[in-house]
C-alpha cells in the first residue's frame, strides 16, 4: 500500500509548476497557506535550491532520459536530483518523489521512470554534482549584465547566486541582538546562518528587529536625520523602510498601491510598537509636501536572486522597458512633493544600470536644478561609489560573508 508522501515535497513540486510552467513567482503562490509551518518553510527551501540547482540537475538528468518527459514529471526527477546531491536520504527522496509521481493522473505512468531514474543518481549524483559549473543567469539577463560589469564580476554574481542568502535583521534601536548569536554587519545589520523559523527566534515577539537584506536596508539610512520630519515612503510594502523611518523618529507616510501588502506593513509596525500613517493609493497621484522620499521604485529585482532564484525563471525581461518608463515618471512625480532643499532618495533592487545609474542621469537632464549629494558615512566603501555620486552594491560584494542584495541608491536635492 503507497503512502502519503511528504506535503513539503508535494508542495514544492506544484511551485515549480507555478514558476517554470506558469511564469509566476514564488511570492504569488497561495500553495504554502494551507501547510504547518515547518512544511511550509521546508516547501520554500525545497523549491529555492531545486531552482538554483536547476541547471546541474538537468545536466545529470539528461544521460538517462532518451526524451523530454511531461514538465511536472521533469520537475518531480529536478526536484529529487537536488534534493539527493545535496546529501537528502535516497529511500526518503526517491519514495516521495515516485509517490507525487503516483497521485497524478498525467504522471502515475511516469512511476517506474522516476524510480529507476533517481535510483541512479541516488549512487552517482552526489559526486558529479560538485565537478559541474556553478548554474549561469539565464542569456537573456546574463548578456546586458555582462555588459555592464564584464564577466568575472558576472561569474562571482551567480557564485553567490548559487550559495544562497543568509537572513539579514534590522534591529529596532537600542535592541539587545546578542541571544541570535548573529555578525554584526559593518552597516548595522545582523546576519544569521541557518536561522531556522523566523517566528521562533529570540526578539521576534517582542518586536527587537525585522527581516531586512543588508542592502535593502541602506536607502533609508542615506536620508541621515529625519526625526520629527515628514517623510514619505513611497512605496513602501514589504516595510523594512518605512520601521526604519519610523524608529528614526519620523512622521513617515507609507504609501503602497497594495492594500494586502499594507496589511503586512501594519502587521510589523504593530508587532515593534511603531507607529506610521498607512495610505493604499497609485504613487503618481498622491498630493502632499515633505522634507524627505524615499522612492525604492518597481524594478526587475534583479538584484535579488540569490534570495529569490525563481525571478530569472517566471519573467524574461519582458517589462523591463515598461519598468523603466514607470521609474522615471514615479521619479518626476517625487521631486514634486519634495520641499525645496529636501532630501530624496532613488533606489532600485536591481543590477540593470537603466534601472539605477542611466534613471539617475536622465533626471539630472530634465531638471536643471537637481543635484546629487554623494553620500558619506563610515561604512561605505569606495568600490560602492557609483560615477554620477550614488551607490551601486552587487551581490558579489561581502561575498566571503555570504554576499549582498544587488542595490541602486542616490541622494538627489533640487536647488
Amino acid at each position: 500500500m503507497s503512502k502519503a508522501p511528504s506535503p513539503a515535497r508535494l508542495a514544492a513540486v506544484d511551485l515549480l509548476d507555478q514558476v517554470l510552467g506558469q511564469g509566476r513567482p514564488l511570492s504569488e503562490s497561495e500553495r504554502l497557506e494551507v501547510l504547518a509551518p515547518s512544511d511550509r518553510a521546508a516547501a520554500q527551501r525545497l523549491a529555492t535550491e531545486t531552482l538554483r540547482g536547476m541547471e546541474r540537475a538537468d545536466r545529470l538528468l539528461k544521460p538517462h532520459l532518451r526524451k523530454a518527459p511531461a514538465p511536472r514529471v521533469m520537475n518531480i526527477l529536478r526536484l529529487g536530483a537536488v534534493e539527493l546531491c545535496l546529501g537528502g536520504t535516497a529511500h526518503g527522496v526517491v519514495s516521495d518523489c515516485v509517490e507525487i509521481a503516483a497521485a497524478g493522473k498525467r504522471t502515475q505512468g511516469a512511476r517506474g521512470l522516476v524510480n529507476a531514474v533517481l535510483r541512479k543518481l541516488a549512487d552517482e549524483g552526489p559526486a558529479a554534482w560538485g565537478k559541474l559549473r556553478i548554474p549561469r543567469l539565464p542569456k537573456w539577463l546574463r548578456d546586458p549584465l555582462v555588459e555592464a560589469w564584464g564577466p568575472q564580476a558576472v561569474a562571482n554574481m551567480e557564485r553567490v547566486h548559487f550559495e544562497g542568502a543568509p537572513l539579514d535583521l534590522t534591529p529596532k534601536p537600542g535592541a539587545d541582538l546578542s541571544a541570535l548569536g548573529g555578525e554584526l554587519l559593518p552597516t548595522g545589520s545582523v546576519r544569521l546562518r541557518d536561522a531556522g523559523q523566523v517566528s521562533a527566534l529570540p526578539g521576534f515577539s517582542e518586536g527587537d528587529w525585522w527581516v531586512q537584506d543588508a542592502a535593502a536596508a541602506l536607502p533609508a539610512k542615506l536620508l541621515g536625520d529625519v526625526a520629527g520630519q515628514p517623510v514619505l515612503d513611497m512605496c513602501a510594502a514589504p516595510g523594512g523602510k518605512t520601521l526604519q523611518l519610523a524608529a528614526a523618529g519620523a512622521k513617515v507616510t507609507a504609501l503602497d498601491l497594495s492594500e494586502a501588502r499594507l496589511k503586512r506593513v501594519q502587521e510589523n509596525l504593530d508587532r515593534t510598537g511603531l507607529t506610521a500613517t498607512l495610505v493604499a493609493g497609485d504613487a503618481l497621484e498622491h498630493e502632499g509636501q515633505y522634507d524627505a522620499i524615499l522612492l525604492d521604485a518597481p524594478c526587475s529585482a534583479t538584484g535579488t536572486i540569490r534570495r529569490h532564484p525563481d525571478l530569472p525563471h517566471a519573467h524574461e525581461g519582458e517589462r523591463i522597458s515598461e519598468l523603466i518608463g514607470l521609474q522615471e515618471a514615479m521619479l518626476d512625480h517625487a521631486l514634486r512633493l519634495l520641499k525645496p532643499g529636501g532630501r530624496l532618495v532613488y533606489a532600485t533592487c536591481s543590477l540593470i544600470p537603466d534601472e539605477g545609474e542611466c534613471q539617475v542621469d536622465e533626471a539630472l537632464a530634465r531638471h536643471p536644478d537637481l543635484q546629487v549629494i554623494p553620500p558619506e558615512a563610515p561604512w561605505i566603501e569606495d568600490r560602492w561609489r557609483s560615477e554620477e555620486g550614488g551607490l551601486r552594491l552587487r551581490p558579489d560584494y561581502w561575498a566571503s560573508r555570504g554576499g549582498m542584495d544587488g542595490f541602486f541608491m542616490a541622494v538627489l536635492t533640487r536647488g
